[in-house]
Formats: structure tokens, C-alpha cells, sequence
């Protein structure tokens, strides 16, 4: 029989999920627990256990039975306090004011693995700080007096971050670098799955199952973690007229997600799936849960741009030519967008709503690819360094190299994720002639020199081997 953990008198019984057929039961009604909590213990239901004992009596291999002795010595010899548990794959620091990161520690490291951007990892920055500030706030440790008339009295509402920007520009890249750094549970979701209840596809509360998978099934730590939706601009209305057929995959998302997004209690099927009668569910409060959502908003700058007036029939106005004239930047309608622009572009207003924080990220011009390419921690040159490092080969770009490839990226329109198509098409023939071998006592055994021609294609990219031919002794 499982051990109990000792639990105050009025609390409910903690419940956890068998690995085996999913159902929630109290750890009194677990049947195996291997003899100690070590990390990756399974939990097992006392109908599952049984099922798997009467299998096992009608097995007759020898070295069956000795598994299952060995089992039954280390439950014997297992000398355990009750009170200890697994370690939570999502263990870390407890959420505190001593361990809460203020946002110019959180900028920083943003901007080890992005660069540019800075008002949006501004805004995720100040987002997390004030969304963590409020949990805390409304935390009170025991003995503690709530004050009267004090500002404990005071609710803080949490602000969903809604990030707008053109493909390739950081949006994934920012929630993947957040995901690392913070010390909460953090998933990461795809909007593009999502189906209204009862359709073919993902319901919207298996965003939620991430996170508490994220958090180890601890749903005290799911119930403050972040989650990030990805692809939200897909989930937005086809047309605007109305149609006699349903937007499974659309509005009916939408309106789905509403009650999620600001507070409720969500019912999880445990490993996912369908929703069925007489199914037991995860229940997570979603009151203090951050929603992060990204998207590219495609079209949504022309929206931007008919509401400004900056658009007009016929020839160009005076003012227009001269901010079109070559070297002038073009302005940034993305930056001036209003919740009315994301209703046009197919959004619900309740939706909308739900996400008052909206954050633009700029296009990415020549120059900051141009850093990207060799700034960040992650930077794609320093993967490809790497890369053929392992293979005993020293690589090296040259500047007008890098130039090129951010020329050439800038053209084709589709940000940070065209340098790496350019590379890997430049490099195949190399990568494809490298040698097996490691670096042998820290000396290269080829190098290989990238410059602007090989990036246009004029000429391959050549190994050249710096290992020293054998000296040939002389003949007596």
C-alpha cells in the first residue's frame, strides 16, 4: 500500500493520476508505489495493480519472479518518512518576493538570445513582474492578519499580453527564452489545432493539460504559470458576413477561449483527448494564469493604414512621396494598432478585450539580421561553428559573408528564419565532404573559409586540411 502523506484535518484528499488508465484517485486508493518515491515512481490504482498481478501469476519465467523479488525486498528495506514525496520535474525556487526577478533581470536575459525588440521584451518584462506582484499580493502566510482598510483590500486584475508582428521577427523566440528563464511551470500552445467542442481537433482546455503536464501534475503550480498561444491571427474570423454554417475553427475558438483567458475553473481530461461521461477531470482555477498570445496579424497593417488616412485614391500625396522617397524609413502602422483594427481584421470584441496589453514587433531590417547572424547566444553562426567543430573542421565567415546573407534574407521578406534557409542551402556540399573524426587534442583538422561568393553561388565552399603531411625518412 502506498504511503499517506499526513494532511490537516479539513483538507481534501490530494489526488493524483494513475499512469495506467488515467483515472483521479487519493493516494490511500493507490496500490504500488515500487517501495519508494524516487523521481519517475509511477502511480498505480489498486484495479490497474490487480489486473497486473493476476497477469503476472500465471507467469512462469524464472527471471520474471526474480524482478518481482527484487521489488518486494527493496518495499521491505525501503526506510522512508511519510512526509517525502517525489521531486517535481517542475521543482524550483517557491514563488517569493526574494526569488521574483525584477524586469530589467528579465530584459537582459531576453536579450541574450533576441536582439532588437526592445519594446516588446519591455512589455513581457513589466507583464510578468506586475502579474507575479499580484499573486504574491494576494497571498497571505499563516498567522498573517489581513489589514483593515490597508491595501490587501485592494483585487489586482491580471493583464493578458497580446504580441503583434510580421513572421520571423522573435515572437516564439521571446516566449521560448521566458519559458527558460522563469521558475514557474511555462507551456507553449499552437492555436492552429484548436476546434470548437464537440469537432474534430484539439478542445481548447488541452492548452491547459500542457501546462499542468509543464508543472508535473502539481496543480498549485499550474494555477500560476504562463501560458503562451502561438498562431492567434488564425483562430480570427474568414469574412465578415454572416454565414448560415458554423466557424468550428474560428469564432467558435474564440469564444471558447474567453471564459479561460480571465477566470474560471477548467475541467481537463487528465491525458487529453475527448471529453465522455463519467470521466474524471483535472480542475484548474485559471484566475492566476498568464495568457501570452502571438501572432503575425497578416493584412492587419492595411487595416491600421485605412483607418489613419494615410491611403488615398489616385497619385500619392506630397507628404507621402517624400516619406517614400529611397532611404527614408517607411512608417510602422503596426505600431498604432487599436483593438477596432484587430475587430476588423476578424476578432470578437469580447476577445479582444480579455487581451489589454498589445505589443508590437517591428520588421527586421538589413542591420539587425546582419546582428542577429552573430549577436546572440544562439547566434547561427556560432550553431554552425559548433557544428563543425564536432567534426574537427574550424569555420569562419567572413564580414561581406554575413553582409550577403542579410541582403539576401532582407529581400526574401521572411525575417530571421530566411538566414537559416540561406546557410544550410550554402553549406550542404561542405557539410556533406566533412571528415568523421572529433578534434583530436584541441587542433582542427580542416578549415573552411565562408565568404559573399560562395554565398551568391559563384563558387562552392572548399575544405582545406591543416594536418601535416608525413615527413618521409631518407634513404641510406
Amino acid at each position: 500500500m502506498a504511503r499517506t502523506p499526513k494532511s490537516s484535518a479539513g483538507e481534501p484528499p490530494q489526488k493524483v493520476v494513475c499512469n495506467i488508465c488515467g483515472r483521479m484517485v487519493t493516494r490511500e486508493e493507490l496500490g504500488v508505489d515500487l517501495g519508494c518515491r524516487h523521481p519517475g515512481a509511477p502511480n498505480i490504482c489498486r484495479i490497474c495493480a490487480h489486473a497486473i498481478l493476476d497477469t503476472l501469476a500465471t507467469c512462469q519465467d524464472p527471471e520474471c519472479m526474480m524482478h518481482i523479488q527484487e521489488i518486494a525486498d527493496r518495499r521491505e528495506s525501503a526506510q522512508l518518512p511519510e512526509e517525502e514525496s517525489a521531486p517535481s520535474q517542475a521543482s524550483g525556487a517557491p514563488l517569493s518576493w526574494e526569488t521574483l526577478k525584477t524586469p530589467r533581470e528579465i530584459y537582459d536575459y531576453l536579450s541574450q538570445y533576441c536582439y532588437g525588440q526592445d519594446q516588446a521584451k519591455k512589455t513581457l518584462s513589466v507583464a510578468v513582474f506586475n502579474h507575479y506582484k499580484r499573486v504574491l499580493h494576494e497571498r497571505l502566510l499563516p498567522g498573517d492578519k489581513k489589514p483593515e482598510g490597508g491595501a490587501q483590500e485592494v483585487e489586482l486584475i491580471k493583464s493578458n499580453v497580446l504580441m503583434v508582428g510580421p513572421t520571423g521577427s522573435g515572437k516564439t523566440l521571446l516566449a521560448q527564452a521566458l519559458a527558460r528563464f522563469l521558475q514557474v511551470p511555462f507551456a507553449i500552445s499552437d492555436a492552429t489545432t484548436l476546434t470548437e467542442a464537440g469537432y474534430v481537433g484539439e478542445d481548447v482546455e488541452n492548452i491547459l493539460l500542457r501546462l499542468v503536464q509543464a508543472a508535473d501534475y502539481d496543480l498549485s503550480k499550474a494555477e500560476v504559470g504562463i501560458v503562451y498561444v502561438d498562431e492567434i491571427d488564425k483562430i480570427a474570423r474568414k469574412t465578415q458576413n454572416v454565414s448560415i454554417t458554423r466557424d468550428v475553427s474560428g469564432e467558435g475558438v474564440q469564444q471558447a477561449l474567453l471564459k479561460i483567458l480571465e477566470n474560471t475553473v477548467a475541467n481537463i481530461p487528465p491525458k487529453g483527448g475527448r471529453k465522455h461521461p463519467e470521466q474524471e477531470y483535472l480542475h484548474l482555477n485559471t484566475k492566476n494564469i498568464l495568457f501570452i498570445c502571438g501572432g503575425a496579424f497578416v493584412g492587419l497593417d492595411k487595416i491600421v493604414e485605412r483607418r489613419g488616412g494615410t491611403r488615398q485614391l489616385g497619385f500619392l500625396s506630397e507628404a507621402q512621396k517624400e516619406s517614400a522617397a529611397p532611404g527614408t524609413p517607411a512608417p510602422a502602422p503596426m505600431g498604432e494598432v487599436e483593438p477596432e483594427d484587430l475587430v476588423q481584421f476578424g476578432l470578437i470584441p469580447e476577445f479582444v478585450g480579455r487581451l489589454p496589453i498589445v505589443t508590437t514587433l517591428k520588421e527586421l531590417s538589413q542591420e539587425d539580421l546582419l546582428h542577429i547572424l552573430t549577436e546572440p547566444k544562439n547566434s547561427l553562426v556560432r550553431q554552425y561553428q559548433e557544428l563543425m567543430r564536432l567534426s574537427g573542421v574550424e569555420l569562419v565567415f567572413t564580414q561581406d559573408a554575413l553582409e550577403t546573407v542579410a541582403a539576401i534574407a532582407h529581400t526574401k521578406g521572411t525575417g530571421a528564419r530566411g538566414l537559416r534557409a540561406i546557410m544550410e542551402k550554402r553549406m550542404l556540399d561542405v557539410m556533406f565532404d566533412l571528415p568523421g573524426g572529433p578534434v583530436k587534442d584541441g587542433a582542427f583538422q580542416a578549415r573552411c573559409v565562408i565568404d559573399a561568393a560562395v554565398i551568391r553561388g559563384e563558387h562552392p565552399a572548399l575544405l582545406q586540411s591543416l594536418e601535416k603531411p608525413a615527413r618521409r625518412r631518407r634513404r641510406s
